[in-house]
C-alpha cells in the first residue's frame, strides 16, 4: 500500500460520515479524557471489548507506557472486561510499548498487520480477536478522522477524547502538529453542522 493512503481514506471516509462526527463531536464533553470514562457504565451499556489508541487517549505523544492516571483506569476496565477483552489499536505500535505492556497487562492485545486508521481493519480484527460484534466495541480515539472515523466505518462505537494528553516539554513540536490536527478537524465539523 502507498504511504499516506490512509490520510486520503480519511478525507473520503470523512465526507461520507461528516454528520455522525460532527455529533459525536457536538455531544462530547469539552472535559472527555480517559479519567472521565466509567467502565462498569460502559460494560452496563453494552460495550464488552474496548479498542484503545496510545498517544493523546494513554500518555503524550511518543511516550513509551502509559501516565499513572491512565494505568489507573486501565487497571479498573481489566477488572471490569478482563484483560483479553482490551485492544491497543494504535498507528504507532512501537516494540518499547509492546514490552510494556507485555510486563504489566500481559492479557492485553496490540492489533497489527491491519492498514492504519482510519481503515475499519483493525476494529474488524478486534471484533474477530474479541469474538464480540462490532457495535458492543468501543473505539477510544483523540482524533475524529482517525480512531472515531474508522468506528463509525466498522460500526462500532466511537469514543472521542476531546482533552488528550500531550507534553510540550517532551515533544513540542509533535504536540504542536498534532493540536492543528485536532483543531482543523473540530473547525472543519462544527463549519459543517452550520452549514447544515
Amino acid at each position: 500500500m502507498l504511504p499516506g493512503t490512509h490520510i486520503l481514506a480519511g478525507f473520503e471516509l470523512g465526507f461520507r460520515f461528516r454528520h455522525q462526527l460532527a455529533t459525536l463531536l457536538r455531544e462530547t464533553p469539552d472535559n472527555n479524557c480517559i479519567g472521565t470514562i466509567n467502565p462498569e457504565t460502559l460494560k452496563t451499556g453494552g460495550i464488552k471489548a474496548l479498542a484503545l489508541d496510545f498517544d493523546g487517549v494513554l500518555a503524550h505523544h511518543g511516550a513509551p507506557f502509559p501516565i499513572p492516571e491512565a494505568i489507573e483506569w486501565l487497571k479498573r476496565c481489566e477488572a471490569v472486561f478482563g484483560g483479553e477483552m482490551i485492544f491497543i489499536l494504535s498507528n504507532k505500535p512501537t516494540e518499547g510499548r509492546r514490552q510494556w505492556f507485555a510486563e504489566h497487562f500481559p492479557k492485553f492485545r496490540f492489533i497489527s498487520g491491519v492498514r492504519k486508521k482510519p481503515y475499519p481493519d483493525g476494529l474488524n480484527k478486534t471484533g474477530e480477536l474479541a469474538g464480540v460484534p462490532l457495535p458492543n466495541i468501543l473505539m477510544v480515539d483523540d482524533r475524529l478522522l482517525t480512531g472515531c472515523l474508522a468506528a463509525l466505518a466498522a460500526g462500532a462505537r466511537p469514543c472521542y477524547i476531546r482533552r488528550p494528553y500531550s507534553s510540550f516539554n517532551h515533544r513540542p513540536f509533535a504536540e504542536l502538529f498534532f493540536m492543528a490536527l485536532r483543531w482543523s478537524e473540530r473547525l472543519l465539523l462544527t463549519s459543517r453542522l452550520h452549514n447544515q
